[in-house]
């Protein structure tokens, strides 16, 4: 989650990663939805002529990021652009299609057991590395190992120590026994796993060079790597799934989204993903219609206020459910995403299966807030109505990543609001790396906003499970709940879908009752892309699940890979 998060949906039953910004949802991974909205372009324009082409092998797709990547091994990797570039080098052995049903990516068909517990993959034959040696059960095996390895830094391992038993059978295939009932267990074997064992047999993991120069057999290779400026990727000729129309990818980063969307009018980018400000005032021009496609859907996603619950000032949760109280987040929603967004009550999205529309609700209320803060202890000190207990005034920092404009802006509208209730917010924004390196991995924040993609499986383990609070975990809060815990080892250890969604709406009542998260909203993607980009089909995965499919007309084609 952005951790948006996520990896490239499919290639993991988890794309649950704190996230870079609003724009990755709409870009190099492909976050879900369930109603995919296309602004039609101009009648007259290019769309006409790209439309009547056939597809061409050619040009180049680049995109605009405000966030660079940190880690192209998928285990390694807990930001959504190393996910997403890494999703296009990477692959694994199942994926979710376009209607995110389960399908085979490496592996060309499996078996379960009646039992459930025993899963045997039968991998594709003739696959190649980019250096030309054979993938093989080995590597998957070897991949296995790696990440239940306790000298891996992954925050991963989890869904693979659930294995008892994992092994080669032979050349192409691999079977793998869980110790009980493992809901999550086939859809976990997306790209995390994978690696090539000639090259990293031996080698430690955490300090390879491979993360940067990474060798795959994706649709994409990776090609270049200059940090802070641009990840190159060129197709791959060879991948199982054929030769991809589009000859290479650049991802660009660009810290600043109006400097990008300037880029986007200027013709220096094809594709990127707008503010809710460009989406509704800034596009509506002849040339915007005329040269680009625009989309619209609900994110797999949603953004938080999260607590450091090992700060002494949010450890009563009547101080949380007064924090909540006191923010607005209609007014959120009407004037940073204008509209573009729904209220979130919780870690899942309201149009799935796994939302619970009956947990306590917050609507804004400056009096319950009052009463909260004031049975918490907390009493106006007389000085500009500033809150104090035990002498100590009532102030806090809320962190978060530099180039997200939304997130800043909440921050604001945040700050103004805890101000009328006595609680002076104070603002920082951090680059990338070292939010994550120095403030989050080693719990240096009071309060932050960011947020969280979400995979198709409703497992929530490794973000709320008091197991998870170590350095590298996604339990970066620090959240422990006997009973969640339960609910959430009952959740996955069943393939009954009546107890597990009953021990997600257990959960989600939870979470609501004790605000672990100020729980803000649901956005939506707004990718807009080149119109001469061609074979783009919306569907409920996304746009981006057959991003090797597309293609220019020859005709419209721009731009030529350097060798």
């Amino acid at each position: 989650m952005e951790r948006w998060g996520g990896r490239k949906i499919g290639h993991s039953k988890l794309a649950l990663l704190i996230g870079i910004s609003l724009f990755l949802l709409s870009t190099v991974l492909s976050v879900g939805c369930d109603k995919s909205e296309e602004r039609p372009l101009h009648p007259g324009g290019e769309q006409g002529l790209a439309d009547s082409g056939h597809p061409a092998y050619g040009d180049l797709l680049i995109q605009g990021s405000i966030g660079d990547a940190s880690n192209l091994i998928p285990m390694l990797a807990s930001d959504s652009a190393s996910h997403g570039i890494s999703g296009l080098i990477f692959n694994g052995l199942v994926k979710y299609d376009q209607d995110l049903n389960l399908v085979g990516d490496l592996a060309e068909s499996w078996e379960v057991s009646k039992d459930g517990l025993t899963i045997t993959f039968k991998l594709r034959q003739g696959v190649k590395w980019q250096d030309g040696i054979e993938f093989t059960a080995d590597d998957v095996l070897f991949g296995f190992k790696t990440i239940i390895n306790p000298n891996t830094r992954t925050a991963y391992a989890g869904d693979f120590k659930e294995v008892k038993e994992a092994q080669v059978v032979d050349r192409y295939t691999f079977r793998v026994t869980y110790k009980r009932p493992f809901a999550p267990g086939l859809s976990s074997w997306g790209s995390l796993v994978v690696l090539p064992r000639h090259l990293l047999e031996g080698k430690d993991i955490n300090t390879t060079p491979f993360s940067r120069k990474p060798i795959g057999m994706g649709p994409y290779l990776f090609k270049e790597w200059k940090t802070g400026e641009k990840i190159v990727l060129q197709a791959n000729p060879n991948y199982f799934e054929g030769h991809p129309y589009i000859d290479g990818f650049i991802y660009r980063i660009i810290p600043d989204p109006a400097t990008m969307f300037l880029e986007l009018k200027a013709g220096g980018l094809d594709y990127m993903g707008l503010t809710p400000l460009q989406y509704k005032r800034q596009t509506d021009t002849y040339q915007m219609r005329r040269d680009f496609r625009q989309y619209k859907f609900l994110a797999f996603a949603y953004t938080y206020l999260g607590y450091n619950l090992k700060d002494w000032k949010f450890q009563d949760r009547r101080v949380r459910q007064a924090i909540t109280y006191a923010i607005d987040k209609e007014e959120i929603i009407a004037g940073v995403l204008l509209g573009l967004g729904l209220t979130a009550t919780g870690p899942y999205k309201p149009d799935t299966q796994w939302y619970n529309p009956k947990v306590r609700k917050y609507p804004y209320d400056v009096e319950k807030a009052k009463k909260l803060l004031a049975d918490a202890g907390w009493k106006d000190s007389g000085k500009n109505g500033l809150l104090k207990r035990d002498g100590k005034p009532f102030e806090f920092t809320i962190l978060t990543n530099q180039g997200n404009e939304l997130r800043a802006k909440c921050a604001e509208i945040i700050q103004r609001r805890l101000g009328m209730i006595g609680i002076k917010v104070k603002i920082r924004t951090v680059e990338w790396a070292a939010f994550i390196n120095d403030f989050i991995d080693k719990k240096n924040f009071e309060a932050v906003i960011l947020g969280w993609t979400l995979g198709q499986d409703p497992d929530i383990y490794d973000i709320w499970h008091s197991s998870k609070v170590g350095e590298k975990e996604l339990n970066f809060i620090s959240y422990q709940s006997q009973e969640v815990d339960a609910l959430l080892e009952k959740g996955r250890y069943t393939f009954d879908s009546k107890v597990r969604k009953a021990c997600y709406d257990r959960i989600q009542e939870i979470l609501a009752e004790d605000q672990p998260y100020t729980f803000l909203f649901v956005p939506y993607a707004l990718p807009i892309i080149s119109a001469r980009f061609q074979g783009i089909k919306p569907a409920p995965a996304g746009i981006d699940y057959n991003m090797p499919k597309w293609y220019v007309p020859k005709p419209q084609q721009r731009y030529v890979l350097k060798p």
